[in-house]
């Protein structure tokens, strides 16, 4: 629909023959795009899943399998490794398993009594390790072991597994699986990403951190299979862990950031998770002080490690703002990147749901006292980074079908959004030709599609005589088995004309009939409230749809800028709280009681002349 908007704006100007012709090619578009718009859907899955052939997953006392996590996906019951069954409450649309691939399915084939090391008693130490200190005894010394005495065949055998399982799961149409593994690289800030195909070829073994721990190997390499017809794309995942690696202004040995690079990193890694189990990655208190919603799951550390992570480089709005000003500058711009969410369960999957949260690491934090959010019987907290998880996250799409080939794409043009867990749609549009007369009509979310650009797209700016400014249709839909909604923000970022990047929350759609005000640019209190005693929340507030049609009243033509959705829930107790609650205990006071869960949208990118 770019092309068509470029088209009528530019030709229309020129004659009445042109404006005819503007007219023609505009009506077209319109049909076309309503028509788009009409076949779309919201499709909610994840595309990040461990099971027994990832090294860590198997430690946990995780020994589910891939064919487990798709039927747990699908809404089968099945057993968690402290002993209990964990069931979601809706199948997903879409599932990715993606197990780590170094050292790929080693300890589980170690298990087997016919394996040529079974008998080594360092093997067997290893593959059969059963409690808590053994478990982390074999996490911090199995590795030389694993070098040393592991088999490639046994990676190329989970691999196959891995690849089985989601072909005998994948229902075009009722229920998708993608191919997929995760490429685990450190600095010794996080550089994880998941890796995902789009179709049944894939190579015949996994890229990991044993080939190179550069990111930009992992890309030539799929620029090399992309050449051989098979297509994949990565997400990297915790770059609020990555201690300002992930997100860096120079390549990972250190030099200076230029065009290829750029290219090569977008054509890759067209999308970020901004939220999963290890904590959000949207922004942080230091880097948005402005924001009164920043603080929200926040994990302060580095993954796998104590040690304090820093804010700058490592969240994804910062990454936008310094994409404008890499644009402006040396006009390169290697992040921009659409969102998605995930869980990262190292469990057979996760609930999504705050009150039935068991952890994300097996056996280690099964319980509340383990996961650090009841007393244990001397009376202190077990001192764990577990407290610091999350209840999270979900990726949503829209897309034609349920199927492998059309979810991917619309991966690949960011028509995406992300969730901290309850199934919220968003869809965000910009475009000139909308007003205000059209803002209540039941049709839209088409005509916005007819005219417009979605999240995840490129508006052009209009000819340089047109400073008008566009329009934004910013819509969401509460998950009608969750909690309503508040509040409808669009976060803009900008780069001010000395070359200064800034950024601005805006409330737009507020819940109960409730106005912004005009003074503060929020909506007030809709007094929803939650009594943490019992985790019962406020009766008859908040609201099922909110949208608005909104234009900027700080946009500047000249400016380059990005746009995007966030969207809140009413209050609700925080996975923590509802621990506390089933202890009989009050909520742990140094952790949030309650949540406000929310969801993203992919950005909408406005280019500055």
């Amino acid at each position: 629909m770019v092309f068509c908007h470029q088209v009528v704006r530019a030709v229309g100007r020129a004659s009445s023959l042109g404006r005819w012709f503007s007219a023609l090619v505009g009506a077209v578009c319109l049909q076309a795009a309503a028509a788009d718009a009409e076949t779309k859907h919201a499709f909610f899955g994840d595309l990040h899943v461990h099971t027994r052939y990832s090294f860590d997953a198997y430690l946990f006392g995780t020994l589910t399998s891939p064919d487990d996590a798709y039927r747990f996906a699908k809404g089968e019951s099945v057993p968690h490794a402290a002993g209990f069954d964990l069931q979601i409450d809706r199948p997903l649309d879409f599932l990715a398993v993606t197990d780590h691939a170094f050292y790929l399915g080693m300890f589980w084939a170690w298990r087997d009594p016919a394996h040529p090391a079974a008998g080594d008693e360092d093997v067997k130490r290893c593959a059969f390790a059963s409690t808590i200190a053994e478990r982390g005894a074999a996490f911090r010394g199995c590795f030389a072991t694993l070098a040393e005495k592991g088999r490639e065949e046994d990676s190329r055998s989970a691999w196959q597994a891995i690849q089985a399982a989601a072909e005998r799961h994948n229902n075009p149409g009722a229920f998708t699986t993608f191919i997929g593994y995760e490429y685990t690289s450190s600095r010794p800030g996080n550089l994880h990403r998941n890796v995902f195909y789009r179709g049944s070829e894939v190579p015949p073994i996994p890229f990991s951190r044993l080939d190179s721990l550069n990111p930009e190997d992992l890309w030539a390499w799929m620029d090399e299979q992309r050449e051989q017809g098979i297509d994949a794309i990565a997400i990297p995942h915790n770059a609020n862990g990555s201690d300002g690696d992930m997100f860096e202004l120079v390549k990972f040995e250190g030099g200076p950031l230029d065009a290829a690079y750029a290219e090569q990193r977008m054509r890759n890694e067209p999308l970020v998770e901004i939220t999963q189990v290890k904590g959000t990655s949207d922004t942080h208190p230091f880097l948005s002080p402005n924001d009164e919603w920043a603080d929200f799951e926040i994990l302060p550390y580095q993954i796998a490690s104590w040690r304090k992570s820093r804010p700058r480089g490592s969240y994804v709005r910062e990454a936008w703002l310094n994409g404008l000003a890499l644009e402006a500058s040396d006009g390169l711009n290697p992040y921009r990147f659409g969102v998605v969410g995930a869980s990262d369960s190292h469990n057979p999957g996760e609930r999504f749901d705050e009150d039935k949260f068991v952890g994300k690491v097996g056996v280690l934090d099964s319980s509340a006292e383990r996961r650090g959010s009841v007393r244990l019987e001397g009376g202190g907290f077990e001192e764990v980074a577990f407290r610091f998880f999350s209840a999270s996250g979900l990726a949503g799409v829209w897309a034609e079908e349920n199927t492998r080939g059309a979810i991917f794409d619309a991966f690949r043009r960011k028509e995406t959004f992300a969730t901290t867990g309850p199934r919220i749609k968003v869809r965000f549009f910009a475009a000139y030709d909308l007003d205000e007369a059209t803002a209540d009509a039941p049709n839209i979310l088409r005509v916005a599609a007819a005219k417009g650009v979605p999240q995840g797209a490129d508006l052009p700016m209009p000819p340089a005589d047109d400073d008008g400014a566009p329009h934004f249709l910013a819509w969401a839909l509460a998950d009608p088995q969750g909690t309503r909604l508040q509040r409808l923000q669009i976060i803009k970022g900008w780069l001010a004309a000395d070359g200064r990047p800034h950024e601005r929350v805006y409330d737009v759609a507020c819940s109960d009939g409730l106005a912004v005000d005009a003074a503060t640019g929020r909506c007030p209190d809709n007094g929803a409230e939650v009594d943490v005693a019992d985790c019962s929340v406020s009766e008859g507030v908040g609201a099922g749809e909110l949208r608005a049609l909104w234009q900027d009243p700080h946009f500047d033509p000249n400016a380059k800028a990005f746009y995007y959705v966030r969207v809140l829930e009413n209050p609700t107790c925080r996975w923590s709280t509802w621990d506390a609650v089933r202890a009989g205990a009050r909520p742990r006071p140094d952790i949030a009681a309650t949540i406000q869960e929310r969801a993203w949208s992919s950005p909408i990118w406005v280019g500055g002349r």
